[in-house]
């Protein structure tokens, strides 16, 4: 086997800080997730305060019984004080230990690494959040930012039809750059603000987009999480009715279970999914090394094939037509290290032609 050191000066080539490659996250690789579906196996769950769907609820792009359907997103609801679903237990103490309570502490733990620090967007503090997860499986090496469009419809309590909520990330607007993506904070790997607007450029000229005090929420691109502020989506009481002004997750009652049991993140996902729309890409850095391998006139002549020489007498060559101007076929390289480990292997689309008379330069071009 015949092996040649490369030159570093001349024959590698690392490209740096290469422009990430940016496709789409939901699996069915369609740019827009315009159709939602819910799991039936999941919904039996809500009999129980522990049920999983008291928590959650996951978001499919297909009927969940085809073998197509795959989890896109999850969609829960967390309050600081338990509110909006059942507790777990009727047992003295046990008021406000329930699902909700469960969340908001989960991501809390998640993105501050502090029990004790609550959510706050711009100024203001809500007692409760709304998150949606995108599936791990579904996205690269992060999110991308820029790309979130998500529509927010009030139809499904009573909102005019005109009634629709359009959000972004603020990450154009703050100047992001693959070579400097200007975070907002660096929690779970960095964060923009969620506002209204679309394609990372927010509509106005401030973030505090309720009040001059808060944001509708953070996204989280490395993460995959997107943090709304909860009190971004409820009115205020007003008479029998009520302001839906900005109420888009009205909540529900279910008769089934007793009181607290608003299941706010059924009617968020319901009024995410009745909007028909959410965009949102995946990318992730690329970085390519170029090794050039050159074969010159008087190498790589002869074959490696066993069957080329005699295995009685070693280095006989038993064809004639191979000892004074052999003529052979590259068909792969093989990249080894200072240990002659194999490290990489790269085959030709097709054979070169190579004896003395020729030369040959292939590039092999390493993604990772």
């Amino acid at each position: 086997m015949s092996l040649t050191r490369f030159d570093e000066a001349n024959d590698i080539v690392i490209l740096e800080n290469p422009a990430p490659i940016v496709t789409s996250t939901w699996s069915t690789n369609d740019n827009n997730l315009d159709t939602n579906f819910t799991s039936s196996v999941q919904s039996a769950s809500l009999v129980s305060s522990t049920g999983s769907m008291q928590f959650y609820i996951d978001a499919y792009n297909a009927v969940s019984t085809s073998t197509a359907a795959q989890v896109q997103y999850s969609l829960a609801y967390g309050h600081r004080h338990g509110s909006g679903s059942p507790d777990f237990t009727n047992d003295t103490g046990s008021f406000g230990f329930s699902a909700t309570r469960v969340n908001y502490n989960q991501y809390r733990q998640l993105v501050f690494q502090d029990e004790t620090q609550f959510f706050t967007f711009g100024t203001h503090t809500p007692d409760s959040i709304y998150v949606i997860n995108v599936n791990r499986a579904n996205y690269k090496q992060r999110l991308s930012a820029g790309t979130l469009d998500l529509h927010i419809s009030g139809a499904n309590i009573d909102q005019p039809a005109q009634s629709l909520l359009k959000l972004t990330d603020d990450s154009v607007s703050r100047g992001a750059t693959a070579n400097n993506p200007n975070y907002v904070g660096t929690n779970l790997g960095g964060y923009y603000n969620v506002v209204s607007g679309s394609v990372g450029i927010m509509s106005g000229s401030t973030i505090n987009q309720k009040g001059g005090s808060s944001s509708y929420g953070h996204f989280y691109p490395h993460a995959g999480l997107i943090i709304l502020n909860g009190d971004m989506f409820k009115g205020e009481a007003s008479g029998s009715t009520g302001d839906k002004t900005n109420r888009y997750s009205w909540p529900r009652t279910n008769p089934g279970l007793a009181e607290n049991n608003d299941l706010n993140h059924i009617s968020m996902y319901e009024a995410i999914s009745s909007s028909n729309h959410f965009i949102i890409d995946t990318e992730e850095d690329v970085n390519s090394q170029f090794y050039f391998v050159r074969a010159k006139n008087s190498q790589f002549n002869y074959t490696n094939n066993p069957s080329f020489t005699s295995g009685s007498s070693r280095g006989t060559i038993l064809f004639s037509s191979m000892r004074m101007n052999p003529k052979v076929f590259i068909t792969t390289v093989g990249l080894y290290n200072d240990q002659n480990d194999l490290l990489a292997v790269a085959k030709l689309s097709q054979p070169i032609a190579k004896d003395f008379t020729k030369e040959a330069l292939i590039r092999v071009k390493l993604d990772f």
